[in-house]
């Protein structure tokens, strides 16, 4: 398959426009660095010395512009880009300081902290700009795809939602159902940009792939869990056959050893640094209605072992007085300090002490009850797949999920995060929780008419 002319300049503008706003902020510090911070050096740096402290400036940005996603523009909405650049410029340059302040190795530099606030409030107006230009210009390169669905016994409703919160990128013009028949299907796929092929038998759904992969066309699928399995499986080239290894046994001794360390570090560094903002949720919520300031709750982990899960109360006393349920949007139940620190996510930070006693993990699958995990259970047999590691204040699924994210996609995104686990993939998912923290989203409940987040 040829790529078009067309298509290279398209990627050419994209990766240009990338590599400018890395080497434009890069400039900015380096005139800084040449203009100011090198004088205060107790060191006299040379040619080449100054070369790799900007260098390092520049891969500091292409680590946590990788990590928040600051530069995938097209991908994400533009506000999220915004969003991103602000946090990747706080990062980098709070990063920047603290190795300024080490290198200049006298503590009283912290007095020198202006022309790096100032140096931000400039990345910050140069970077939300450039944001929304490349918006535009992505808009215009890029028009959004018209697709084909093709669909089974499973309605479309759910995906189709989705899809039209980024009508910027997808348009289904059409929508076909699997009984129609394959020879009327690879008719009209012709007529498309591209194919979204939905929850059809495996059968039928390679067919459509191989037929997209044949014609050149643009093809989306909607995994199912053995994909997501097979997608992170290992390569063994062993003979003239591949071979596909799935170990299928979770972490490994030396990983869960090594997240174990981290667990204890970050949940006790957490706990020192978040003290005195829990001190004060603590305050207010005693002083809202004179109820306990905790609330406890058996929950499950590793294997399906009960542990009390530790949270700030965020509702009522009492509030599940009439049977568990999940919370729902605008539920009367969540006391106005609760609806605060649940939109922060705050009502989350006594959990670090779970941790510490290890019976969550920072990173793993968000803890569920026994009884919402067998009803979920009993319509997706391999719901409890996920129990494979420890449960987590943060995770792949709270990160690229949402609080009422249907289980079925809720699985199939922890199963990505057991299949494909490694340490960086924990400090990803722990950089990327920061991101998420102001995400009205991520903390909005199931619908009134809903106890779980199971879809009718």
């Amino acid at each position: 398959m040829k790529i078009s002319s067309s298509l290279k300049t398209k990627r050419m503008i994209m990766f240009w426009s990338k590599l400018l706003i890395v080497l434009i902020q890069t400039g900015f510090y380096a005139w800084l660095w040449y203009n100011h911070y090198k004088g205060l050096m107790p060191v006299e740096y040379w040619r080449r010395g100054n070369w790799a402290i900007v260098a390092l400036y520049a891969a500091f940005i292409l680590v946590f512009s990788r990590a928040f996603g600051a530069l995938k523009v097209g991908y994400l909405k533009t506000w999220d880009i915004m969003y991103s650049q602000v946090l990747t410029i706080f990062c980098v340059n709070a990063v920047t300081y603290f190795q300024l302040s080490l290198i200049n190795g006298d503590w009283k530099f912290l007095e020198n902290s202006r022309p790096l606030f100032l140096l931000s409030g400039l990345d910050f107006t140069v970077v939300l700009a450039w944001a929304v230009f490349m918006r535009w210009i992505y808009a215009i390169i890029y028009p959004p795809h018209e697709m084909l669905l093709v669909y089974g016994d499973v309605s479309p409703n759910g995906i189709l939602r989705k899809l039209k919160s980024r009508s910027d990128k997808f348009q289904v013009k059409e929508k076909m159902p699997l009984s129609a028949g394959m020879d009327a299907i690879w008719e009209r796929i012709l007529q498309f940009d591209a194919v979204l092929v939905g929850d059809i038998p495996a059968k039928e759904r390679n067919l459509l792939i191989k037929y997209c992969f044949e014609k050149d066309i643009r093809c989306y699928c909607i995994p199912k869990i053995a994909d997501i399995m097979v997608i992170h499986s290992e390569q063994i080239d062993l003979f003239d056959t591949p071979l596909l290894l799935l170990r299928n046994n979770g972490l490994t001794y030396r990983q869960m050893f090594v997240k174990r360390v981290m667990d204890i570090v970050f949940a006790f560094v957490g706990i020192l640094l978040a003290s005195p903002v829990m001190l004060l949720i603590a305050a207010a919520i005693k002083a809202y209605d004179s109820g306990p300031v905790f609330y406890s709750q058996s929950r499950q982990t590793m294997g399906g072992r009960e542990f009390q899960i530790l949270k700030f109360r965020s509702m009522v006393v009492d509030s599940e007085k009439h049977g568990a349920r999940l919370a729902k949007r605008h539920d009367s139940r969540i006391t106005p300090v609760g609806r605060l620190i649940r939109r922060l996510h705050f009502d989350e930070l006594p959990q670090l002490f779970n941790i510490l006693k290890g019976e969550m993990s920072l990173v793993g699958p968000r803890p569920e009850r026994a009884e919402i995990t067998n009803e979920y259970a009993k319509a997706i047999p391999e719901f409890p797949y996920r129990l494979k590691v420890k449960a987590g204040l943060t995770g792949y699924a709270q990160v690229y999920g949402q609080y009422n994210t249907a289980p079925y996609d809720k699985l199939k995104l922890d199963l990505s995060y057991i299949s494909n686990y490694s340490i960086w993939l924990d400090i990803k998912l722990i950089v990327l929780t920061v991101k998420i923290l102001f995400q009205k989203e991520k903390s909005e409940g199931v619908e009134g008419s809903q106890k779980t987040a199971l879809q009718k």
